[in-house]
C-alpha cells in the first residue's frame, strides 16, 4: 500500500499515457535482442551428456541448518521452513544468514510472544514467492506495505483475502483494467493469486505489518531484504517486466538492469493519485513488452 504521502506524491507523479513511448519501445527491443541472442547460443550448444556432471546436489537448496546461530525451533527457523519454492528459498538463503535478518526474525518473534497481532499470518509472509517460482517470474509489481486491517493480508501487494471487499487502490486497478480491457468483468473480490501464478511477482517492500498500524514495519528490515530479492532477480534473470506504481515504487528503478529488463512507470492507483493512473495502459503495455520478449503475455482478465 502506499496511502501515507500519496497525496503530496499525486502532484508530482505522472503517468505513461503514451502508448508509443520511443524510450520504452527501444529498451525492450534491446532486451528482445539479448532474448534472441541468447536462444541462438543455446541452438549452437552441443553438449555431451555423458561429460555433463550431475549438478543435482549442488542445486538444491541450502537447509535451514546451514544458518549459524538460528536453531531449528526458533521464529526464524519456522518462518523460513514457510518459503516452499525451492528457487526462491536457494536465492535468498545468503540473506537469511545475514544479522539484519535476524534482527527482523527478533523483532516478530518479540511481538509474537507480546500477543501483537501481526499481518498477513506467518504462513503467508513468503506468500508471493511460494506462489511464483523464481524462474517463472515475468513481471514484477511493487507495494510497500501489507494491509492493516483483518482479514486482508495473504502476501501479495494489493491483494485480499476472497471474502473481502476490494480496497480503494484495487477497485481502481480494476477501472483501468476495464478500460483496457471492455470485455473484463470486474471480480466481488480482490485475490489476486491468479495474476501470481501466471508469473507476476506481487512483491511488498514490507512484509509485515502490525494490526492496524501502517508501516509500522517499514524499518525493521525488510525492505533490506525486498530489496536483495529485486536484485537478485535482476542480476540472475533476464526479459522481466517491473511494473512500478507511484514514488515509492520508482525509486527501485535503479535496482534493476535496464539493459536486460523493461520498465514501466505509472502514477499510484490510489484515490488521491487516481486521476493521473487513470489511462496510463499499463496492463497492455506490459504485455507488449512480454510478446516482444517472445513470452506469453498475462490474462489479466483472469482472476
Amino acid at each position: 500500500m502506499f496511502l501515507r504521502g500519496a497525496r503530496k506524491r499525486a502532484l508530482t507523479e505522472t503517468s505513461d499515457s503514451e502508448n508509443n513511448d520511443p524510450v520504452l519501445s527501444n529498451n525492450v527491443q534491446n532486451v528482445a535482442n539479448q532474448e534472441d541472442k541468447k536462444v541462438e547460443l543455446v541452438k549452437k550448444a552441443k553438449l555431451d551428456v555423458n561429460t555433463t556432471p550431475d549438478l543435482s546436489k549442488e542445486n538444491a537448496p541450502p537447509t535451514i541448518r546451514s544458518i549459524p546461530g538460528l536453531p531449528e525451533a526458533s521464529y526464524g527457523a519456522k518462518l523460513i521452513s514457510t518459503l516452499k519454492e525451492p528457487g526462491w528459498k536457494s536465492a535468498l538463503m545468503g540473506e537469511f544468514k545475514q544479522p539484519y535478518v535476524q534482527n527482523v526474525f527478533k523483532v516478530l518473534e518479540a511481538e509474537e510472544k507480546k500477543g501483537v497481532k501481526v499481518f498477513p499470518p506467518r504462513d503467508l509472509i513468503f506468500n508471493a514467492f511460494n506462489l511464483t517460482p523464481f524462474n517463472k517470474v515475468k513481471v514484477v509489481v511493487l507495494g510497500q506495505d501489507p494491509y492493516h486491517n483483518d482479514r486482508q493480508a495473504h502476501g501479495l501487494c494489493f491483494s485480499v483475502q476472497k471474502g473481502v471487499p476490494p480496497p480503494p487502490s484495487l477497485i481502481n486497478i480494476y477501472k483501468e483494467l476495464k478500460s483496457e480491457y471492455p470485455d473484463f468483468n470486474i471480480p466481488n473480490h480482490g485475490c489476486l493469486e491468479e495474476w501470481a501464478k501466471q508469473g507476476v511477482f506481487m512483491l511488498n517492500a514490507t512484509l509485515t505489518v502490525e494490526a492496524h498500524k501502517a508501516n509500522s514495519h517499514s524499518g525493521i528490515g525488510w525492505q533490506k531484504f525486498t530489496d536483495a530479492a529485486i536484485k537478485i532477480l535482476s542480476t540472475r534473470r533476464e526479459g522481466i517486466v517491473f511494473l512500478l506504481w507511484g514514488g515509492f515504487a520508482h525509486k527501485k528503478e535503479a535496482l534493476v538492469d535496464k539493459k536486460k529488463h523493461v520498465v514501466i512507470k505509472s502514477a499510484h492507483p490510489s484515490p488521491l493519485s487516481y486521476h493521473l493512473f487513470q489511462g496510463c495502459k499499463c496492463f497492455s503495455k506490459v504485455n507488449e513488452s512480454l510478446i516482444k520478449l517472445k513470452k506469453q503475455p498475462i490474462n489479466w482478465k483472469l482472476l
